[in-house]
């Protein structure tokens, strides 16, 4: 049953029945002192005694990402990725998109652990989702860590993995990850320390919030990096499942001054307006990134003050976990203009029909 799992792996790494499946026989083979290499166990490697130039297959180093490197070594290089809201992504290479991702979608899939999110409606009806559901799966790790898996749901934040442990097991570098109580019920942190990652989850309102910082050598250890398919912190939404940010921000401004003349279609009457939501996002956000875009598109959505919160502490997960200083803030790019000189995507054709107007009025003045 084991072999047989363990041939399904690439086919079925997205699947967590697969991963519960392999957890439990994980547990049978330790109850029952099977061998891991079949009927007949191959010799083992001795150990190198002390002393040697490598390390020990037992050193509490190998359990310790950082400790691993040589002191002429060039540091390892870090990267981040973070879900929130709407759901908004900011993936490992700093790319800022807006999804849809309704249902169960992967965010992380590597040798190391495996990470996926459940985005739900947050209003009946309404296209706008949010992360209800997580669940962080940890592979067993040399001598270091047994898996673990660890789910987190709405109103549901335990500061502990599913098996109750708040360690890696019992294998000699159990403590290199280890998970920490922030805020309870509000804000957990899970550090890994033998692959040199800490992953934040907050729950702010109902929903849940997600960050991580990985080495980019942890990052991109697959398997089979081609076939990967979907895994949204590396490479992002599908582009179906893409939001185009400008004109649906352009759409909110003018639903929001519409709003005084008759009812709302994208959120109830109680809902902001869009002065009220970019007054109300900057209390938090003063710099206007996409950060606080995104708290302005939420807060028109949803109508639920906790989409700021959810901004306000993804960027602050953003100044604890991101490696460079100088990328905290994201801010829109200009788009090209497509084929035939026209008009960008996200730009508000009102506007063009202005500048259009404009120009021809320069013209005959000429």
């Amino acid at each position: 049953y084991a072999h047989c799992t363990r041939r399904t792996a690439r086919t079925c790494r997205g699947d967590l029945a697969y991963h519960s499946a392999v957890h439990g026989i994980d547990d049978l083979m330790v109850q029952h002192n099977c061998s891991k290499d079949g009927p007949t166990s191959q010799p083992r490697l001795r150990t190198l005694p002390p002393g040697d130039s490598q390390e020990r297959s037992d050193s509490p180093e190998i359990c310790h990402y950082e400790k691993s490197f040589h002191k002429n070594s060039a540091a390892p290089n870090y990267t981040h990725c973070g879900l929130f809201g709407d759901p908004h992504l900011r993936t490992f290479t700093d790319t800022f998109q807006t999804c849809k991702v309704q249902g169960a979608w992967p965010l992380i899939d590597n040798n190391y652990l495996n990470v996926q999110v459940t985005n739900t409606p947050v209003l009946p009806g309404s296209a706008a989702t949010a992360t209800s559901k997580l669940t962080i799966i940890f592979k067993s790790f040399q001598e270091c860590v047994d898996q673990k898996v660890y789910q987190a749901e709405m109103d549901e934040l335990p500061a502990a993995f599913a098996d109750g442990s708040k360690n890696g097991g019992d294998k000699h570098g159990a403590n290199s990850l280890k998970i920490t109580e922030k805020v309870s019920g509000q804000h957990i942190e899970i550090q890994a320390k033998y692959i040199g990652t800490t992953i934040v989850v907050r729950q702010v309102g109902r929903y849940l919030t997600f960050a991580v910082r990985m080495p980019e050598e942890v990052v991109n250890a697959v398997e089979d990096r081609d076939s990967q398919g979907l895994y949204l912190c590396l490479r992002g939404c599908p582009l179906n499942q893409q939001i185009d940010f400008q004109t649906v921000r352009s759409a909110q401004a003018t639903e929001g001054r519409a709003r005084r003349k008759g009812p709302s279609l994208l959120a109830p009457p109680e809902a902001f307006t869009y002065e009220t939501a970019t007054a109300k996002c900057r209390e938090k956000l003063p710099v206007e990134d996409l950060y606080f875009q995104s708290c302005v598109f939420d807060l028109l959505t949803t109508g639920d003050v906790n989409f700021m919160l959810a901004a306000y502490y993804a960027f602050e997960d953003v100044k604890m976990l991101h490696s460079n200083k100088d990328k905290l803030h994201l801010y829109e790019r200009t788009r090209d203009l497509a084929p035939g000189n026209t008009a960008p995507s996200g730009t508000s054709p009102a506007l063009w029909v202005v500048l259009l107007s404009l120009s021809q009025c320069w013209l005959y003045l000429l």
